[in-house]
């Protein structure tokens, strides 16, 4: 009895003893529950845990605003998560990120033959507000993609359209069906601007307007811009888009889009994933034979007197980052967890479940359903590229230009007023 005493006290030990050695690791993640792809992910997370016994995971997962709201809530509080998902410029909470040089350099914790397979652009410094790899890029992202209904438009006697005036003389024929031209959810108030108005930008102004503006060289006045916000304000007054849209909520949009309620939908690439098969129901929003033939992936249409014909608002893309106070066992472990998340596995399977289209170059798969195998032949066909405004404006500007793309159509306020309040938060700045 006594030797079993002695035997059970020492597995005590033994145990007491590997719990004590564990390194707890805080990881605030990002990811739409609802999203096809999901359960494979928190498959993976799962895999980390059971193959590292010594790290205590503690994963905080949420989507949207509030995952913003609360990262930008911990830095506040001086408690920045040992791991991140963050953006790689200014967008709402990333921004803290980035300006107070709160994250490790991930060229110098990751090491260069870690990173050797990445796309170039992804590792360029410069594609980041704090100037080096605060986060490493995961993908390059387009945010404005126009997913059109193929099979819809045709039952009504319709085609693809290429300019505005297209997009314009479908309203009528579509509203006799009930069914609206294009959705473009915006209750989150960022999808407008992110997903559509900065290609508008692009298009009217471009990269060089938009140096200029931050540079106090040209102003949000200035005509050209007001018109910019007079030809969006034009899209709602034509009911290309519908007037409702700007209250409901960003993730409404896919299914109504899936269900034929209209013709198009405005999002970004990373929407593809929302309509692929889900491998925890066997259900997808649109069945691969409808993705193959019903479905495509477009270019905004051209719009009247554009300068810039076919650009397209992209941007280098979001990913994780490492918390640069850590050191020891704690580094460790969160250099661990990078390396298990842009792992060629865990890459793979974000690009077969649609989450995005990865920046790493030496992937291959034949898993890919129609949705996920066009998304990369967008790219291709669409190489003029310009900015996310979210991505280079501050967000005392950008936010104001958020809100007045609600207001706008609504009324609230016009165009001229709306760039009157973004050019008196830009004063500030350089003023500053």
């Amino acid at each position: 009895m006594k030797k079993q005493i002695i035997a059970m006290l020492m597995v005590a030990v033994v145990a007491l003893g590997a719990m004590a050695q564990k390194t707890t690791l805080n990881f605030l993640y990002y990811i739409d529950a609802t999203q096809a792809g999901y359960a494979e992910d928190q498959a993976y997370w799962q895999k980390f845990k059971d193959a590292n016994p010594d790290i205590d995971l503690q994963m905080e997962i949420l989507f949207s605003q509030p995952y913003h709201q609360k990262l930008s809530s911990y830095i506040a509080a001086g408690q920045v998560p040992d791991v991140v998902y963050m953006w790689p410029t200014s967008r709402d909470s990333s921004k803290l990120l980035h300006d107070n040089k709160l994250m490790a350099d991930l060229s110098k914790v990751l090491g260069a033959d870690f990173l050797k397979p990445f796309n170039a652009t992804a590792l360029d410094p410069k594609q980041q507000t704090s100037g080096y790899l605060a986060e490493l890029p995961q993908s390059f992202t387009y945010t404005t993609v126009v997913y059109a209904n193929k099979k819809l438009l045709a039952d009504n006697g319709l085609a693809l359209p290429k300019t505005y005036d297209d997009l314009k003389k479908m309203v009528l024929k579509l509203r006799a069906k009930n069914v609206q031209t294009v959705i473009l959810p915006d209750g989150d108030q960022w999808p407008a601007q992110s997903c559509l108005f900065s290609t508008m930008v692009g298009r009217y102004l471009g990269n060089t307007w938009v140096d200029q503006v931050k540079a106090g060289k040209v102003k949000f006045t200035d005509k050209a811009f007001v018109a910019v916000l007079d030809q969006y304000k034009k899209l709602y007054d034509d009911q290309i888009i519908n007037i409702a849209n700007i209250q409901e909520g960003y993730g409404d949009g896919p299914a109504a889009f899936a269900a034929g309620k209209a013709a198009f939908i405005i999002d970004g690439d990373w929407r593809v994933g929302a309509y692929l098969t889900d491998a925890s129901t066997g259900k997808a929003l649109i069945a691969p034979d409808a993705q193959k033939n019903d479905f495509e992936l477009i270019a905004l249409p051209a719009l009247p007197g554009e300068k810039n014909p076919g650009a397209v608002s992209a941007i280098a893309g979001v990913g994780l980052g490492i918390n640069k106070t850590l050191s020891g066992a704690k580094l460790d472990a969160a250099v661990k967890l990078l390396k298990w998340y842009y792992s060629k596995e865990f890459q793979t399977m974000k690009w077969e479940t649609g989450a995005f289209v990865p920046t790493r170059t030496d992937l291959k798969t034949d898993k890919l359903e129609p949705l996920a195998v066009k998304l990369p032949q967008y790219y291709v066909a669409n190489t003029k590229t310009c900015y996310v405004l979210d991505g280079v404006l501050d967000p005392s500007v950008f936010n104001i230009l958020n809100a007045g793309l609600q207001s706008i159509p609504l009324g609230a306020k016009t165009s001229a007023q709306v760039a009157k309040e973004m050019q008196d938060a830009q004063d500030k700045l350089l003023n500053k």
